[in-house]
């Protein structure tokens, strides 16, 4: 297994799993899964009852999957075809995280520098304008998106090119393996049990089976993520995709001093494979990018979160943006399975007759996504009649991905024309076919 930069940077206290379920109980609401959306619900169901028994059960450590070792970006963006319906809530959501980590107190390097979007190839430019465009279609003024020319983008982030970015407010960088064990004991010492090292082997109404004991509950959530596809009753439900990643050593000043990111805005261009990245508070380089194979049956294993060819091209682009970067060495390579739904939606329920609840599909976009999941959650339980229970994503449901080897095909042909169509630009030329094929097969 690999380990990410944000682990190996917790103090060795906060690694230390906590004790295993002690055998067979009883619960108000059982969770499955201690990331950010069993986290984020169990938080959001105590405050509002702090009387409820709620038990958390946990595979490795809280935080271990992609809650902890994602490019740490607190985002107000949403994956899926509601967006624009969503947009609002996600923006306010940001807003409720960023006081709850100040109320906590809770130490996550949380600095909100907003997110740029630089445009770093001539065809990039049209893309940003029509995102812009979107965005002011839809009601989204100056305060939420705006394009800075090269000289002001330039002064943000100093990479090259820089033919001009689109900047939003909304978005914070953290360090997200420190949220994710603080979080885990904030909600600890509020009372709620977080049983570690306790595998679930089934999840069915009203009950929890464990490698240690069932937990029986009136209520159980489904907080899973990218594992949900372990399940065999929920394998075709979401496919697990990975993204990988790198850390550099701490950079001095004087390369800060040019490459810019002083308040940490997180930062990706407008190729079509995804790149993503932050200036670390310790001034290091996070920095991560799709581009790994899908693996045939949806196969979830530590060795695919090390894939070098992936990792060398993540390092590359990094220093093709930022060409003083130099000899500066890579110190960490990880990656983790980010959960993709067969329409890109996310989606979180609560089907009362049966007492199961869930929250997922983010497509990587769940840092903050999953507060909004565990709030809505907490009301759907609770039977509150809130905003949030009337979102669209609230009850959707996701047809399943197609049976092997058609997702195994359709999955990598997409991974395939997405860096074909890059390489293509990148040699001036402008590959329509391509474009509307992958289009097609995203569902646009």
């Amino acid at each position: 297994m690999s380990t990410s930069w944000w682990h190996a940077s917790l103090p060795d206290a906060d690694r230390v799993p906590r004790a295993s379920l002690p055998g067979d109980i009883d619960a108000d609401v059982a969770i499955v899964g201690a990331g950010y959306t069993g986290l984020w619900t169990a938080y959001a169901l105590n405050r509002a009852d702090p009387s409820l028994r709620i038990v958390v059960c946990e595979r490795e450590i809280a935080g271990f999957g992609a809650s902890g070792r994602n490019g740490g970006w607190c985002s107000s963006f949403f994956a899926g075809p509601n967006a624009t319906a969503m947009q609002g809530a996600m923006f306010a959501n940001l807003d409720a995280i960023e006081r709850m980590v100040t109320d906590e107190a809770i130490d996550c390097d949380w600095a909100r520098g907003g997110v740029v979007h630089v445009a770093t190839r001539p065809e990039h430019v049209p893309r940003m304008h029509a995102e812009l465009a979107h965005a002011r279609k839809h009601g989204f003024g100056e305060g939420d998106y705006r394009i800075l020319e090269p000289d002001e983008a330039q002064a943000m982030i100093g990479c090259t090119p820089n033919l001009g970015t689109l900047f939003s407010p909304h978005c914070a960088a953290i360090h997200p393996a420190k949220l994710a064990r603080n979080l885990a004991r904030i909600v600890e010492a509020r009372g709620v049990a977080i049983y570690e090292r306790t595998p679930v082997t089934a999840i069915a109404p009203r009950r929890v089976t464990t490698a240690h004991g069932t937990v029986r509950a009136e209520v159980v959530v489904r907080a899973t993520e990218a594992f949900t596809a372990e399940f065999p009753a929920q394998h075709r439900w979401v496919a697990p995709i990975y993204s990988l990643m790198i850390a550099t050593e701490p950079l001095p000043e004087s390369f800060w001093k040019d490459a810019g990111l002083t308040e940490r805005p997180t930062f990706a261009d407008y190729r079509h494979m995804i790149i993503y990245g932050q200036r670390t508070a310790d001034d290091r380089f996070a920095f991560g990018g799709r581009g790994t194979p899908y693996h045939f049956g949806s196969r979830i294993r530590s060795s695919y979160e090390i894939d070098r060819r992936v990792q060398d091209s993540l390092h590359a682009t990094l220093r093709s943006l930022f060409p003083a970067l130099g000899d500066a060495r890579i110190t960490h390579r990880w990656g983790g399975a980010v959960a993709v739904p067969r329409d890109w939606s996310p989606s979180v329920g609560f089907d009362r007759t049966t007492g199961m609840a869930w929250g997922g599909g983010y497509v990587g976009d769940g840092v903050s996504t999953t507060h909004l999941a565990g709030c809505t959650i907490a009301d759907l339980v609770l039977g509150r009649d809130s905003e949030l229970v009337h979102l669209p994503w609230v009850g959707h449901r996701s047809r399943d991905w197609e049976p092997e080897p058609l997702r195994w095909l359709g999955v990598n042909a997409g991974r395939w024309l997405a860096t074909s169509i890059d390489a293509a630009e990148t040699r001036g030329r402008d590959p329509k076919l391509r474009k509307r094929v992958l289009g097609a097969l995203l569902g646009e």
